[in-house]
């Protein structure tokens, strides 16, 4: 498996921190992390699996091969074949002339995932009721908060990696990994849309946030409680999301705010 990936400053950190409601936007190759020299393109192709369920690239974004390669450290070939290996599980898109993107869901596409995310990651909630260390129930306390300074602060790109973090903590508490693949996979999709939930439809909920719901259910061992917040965080937070998307897919509204 080799040496876990390790991030290593660069000239370009800390472009990433930009807001994404503003138009300006700088290349999040950039901020990509050095990668070592076994198994090159296995190794490109987890580091760019990461930033995607993190959310460092949004819809739409075009990769700068040759920027990329000089962020990881490595030739031009291995991220051709892992940018193509992600072109094969439709996660990007190969546009004209040989552009690759980050794929665009549609609402419909949206719902869908979200039906099956629904079952699966209210399945691996369940699990991880009984199975996580107090420990990382004070993780998951670290990146809820974490989340709403950055809503509060208008720090978009923080927020959207604070919520993969907090959900992923969860997942693999539940020690189910050909599970936390086939949601992560689902993940690999749905962390670049997430981009598109702020500043237009930050998510909202009927009463406390549901991720607060989470936590309480798993300090108290309770898989049912675990599963309905985790659940109803899906419903309710990305209502907004839905109605946005079907103005964007009906030509209503710009992708991106100007």
């Amino acid at each position: 498996m080799g040496k876990p990936l390790s991030r290593v400053p660069g000239p370009c950190d800390g472009l990433m921190d930009t807001p994404l409601k503003t138009r300006s936007f700088e290349p999040p190759e950039a901020d990509m992390a050095l990668v070592g020299r076994d198994n090159l393109t296995a190794r490109v192709y987890q580091e760019l699996r990461q930033a995607l369920m993190e959310g460092r690239f949004r819809p739409g974004h075009r990769f700068k091969i040759r920027q990329l390669a000089q962020s990881l450290g490595v030739s031009e070939t291995p991220i051709r074949e892992a940018l193509m290996q992600l072109v094969r599980e439709r996660v990007l898109d190969m546009q004209a002339a040989r552009s690759i993107a980050v794929a665009r869901l549609t609402s419909a596409q949206y719902q869908e995932l979200r039906g099956i995310r629904l079952l699966l990651e209210g399945f691996a909630a369940e699990q991880a009721a009984t199975r996580i260390t107090d420990s990382a129930i004070a993780e998951l306390r670290l990146h809820h908060q974490a989340l709403a300074d950055a809503e509060r602060d208008g720090e978009w790109r923080k927020a959207v990696e604070a919520n993969w973090h907090f959900h992923n903590t969860i997942y693999r508490a539940a020690g189910m990994p050909e599970l936390l693949g086939m949601i992560e996979t689902i993940w690999l999709r749905n962390g670049p849309l997430l981009n598109i939930l702020y500043p237009r439809a930050v998510p909202t909920y009927r009463d406390r946030h549901q991720h607060l719901n989470v936590i309480d259910g798993l300090v108290a061992r309770d898989p049912k409680a675990v599963k309905q917040a985790i659940q109803e965080d899906l419903m309710e937070g990305g209502s907004k999301l839905i109605e946005l998307l079907d103005e964007i897919d009906e030509g209503k509204a710009p992708l991106y705010p100007e």
